[in-house]
């Protein structure tokens, strides 16, 4: 029988990397609370805004349930000082957990329109408060700037015009996310190449609100670097093929899946058989504040209750290390630095 403390601080200690963590969905309760007292927000306080922003024993695990947190969220983007602090605090939280690299994506649609901020303006609050953290703490940082499918392509253009802008400030990639049940990433296809073209990297959520159809369009028509979940490839055998054929990384959030209702049970989540028809997954968090966890507790699971051994546990880390949006020799580098790391760890758990 496994000591549930001793595992979480077995797996805090290992040095970590999150290629999928959401900035909107890894806001400190304890700064919403504050926030909502000082600022005036309209909701209701502990312990009803805990189940306003976090999902709870009590939630439906679907996707309205997970979404809807989101909502009260936004209602928090007030300022510039705010936006920065938890930009701040989600690098901060993301280093205490021993996240050694992290790429944390945000929209700036989202966050612009709080307050109706440009959302130039909001860029630059991320792209500073973020590389403010990364001095303060042991921890490399990029960025990734979010578009979603069910929004105008024209915000969508306006959003990379200006992540192109700042790739020598931090910005690295862009993602496609937001409802890909209901609509399609081909009118994106076109943007995606100018993108590329402009020096940053793509990412897009696929096969996990929708079929395996979408990883495929993710892969042949976007042209992306590595997708977002993913879990619903194996639903089809020459889309996992073409997956497993051209390497392309999967940024798989384990617990995020449960709530959101993708697989029905934890334990049947589909990480091992993915790893089995020899796709490249990474272990993340996606919004770690609204599930309740931290990158350890992502790791814990996946090894105590979904079996994945230990040496499988760190070419996962390493994989993710080489799946990363660096230049070649910081991503050497870094993978250098975990692999000593991991060299040096006893694997014995408690």
């Amino acid at each position: 029988m496994f000591n549930t403390a001793a595992l979480r601080d077995f797996f805090r200690q290992l040095p970590k990397v999150d290629l999928h963590r959401h900035l909107e969905g890894s806001l400190r309760f304890e700064t919403l609370m504050e926030l909502a007292r000082t600022q005036s927000i309209t909701v209701p306080l502990n312990p009803n805004l805990r189940s306003l922003v976090q999902m709870t024993v009590d939630d439906p695990l679907n996707f309205t349930t997970f979404l809807s947190k989101f909502q009260t969220l936004r209602l928090f983007y007030l300022s510039p000082e705010i936006i920065q602090r938890v930009a701040y605090e989600a690098v901060a939280d993301a280093a205490a957990d021993n996240v050694r690299y992290l790429e944390l994506r945000f929209t700036p649609v989202a966050l612009s329109r709080a307050r109706g901020f440009p959302m130039h303006e909001v860029m630059d609050w991320v792209c500073e408060s973020t590389a403010r953290a990364a001095r303060d703490y042991p921890i490399v940082v990029r960025l990734i700037a979010s578009v979603n499918r069910h929004e105008a392509v024209s915000l969508a253009e306006e959003v990379v015009g200006y992540a192109a802008e700042r790739i020598s400030r931090g910005v690295v990639g862009i993602d496609l996310a937001g409802n890909e049940a209901e609509f399609s990433a081909v009118p994106f296809s076109g943007l995606f190449r100018e993108a590329r073209q402009a020096g940053l990297r793509l990412c897009a959520h696929a096969g996990e609100w929708n079929g395996p159809q979408n990883v495929r369009e993710a892969i042949q028509i976007l042209g992306v670097d590595r997708i977002g979940h993913g879990v619903r490839v194996l639903e089809d055998e020459d889309v996992t093929a073409l997956a497993a054929e051209r390497n392309v990384p999967f940024e798989v959030c384990v617990t995020s899946n449960y709530q959101t209702g993708v697989v029905a049970m934890l334990t049947d989540h589909p990480l091992i058989r993915m790893l089995n028809a020899n796709l490249n997954v990474t272990i993340n968090t996606d919004d770690p504040s609204i599930s309740g966890i931290t990158l350890s507790d992502e790791y814990r699971i996946v090894c105590r209750d979904l079996g994945l051994p230990r040496q499988i546990m760190v070419e996962r880390i390493l994989a993710a290390a080489q799946a990363s949006f660096l230049p070649d020799h910081q991503k050497a580098r870094l993978v250098q630095g975990l692999s000593g790391e991991l060299d040096k760890v006893n694997w014995l758990l408690p």
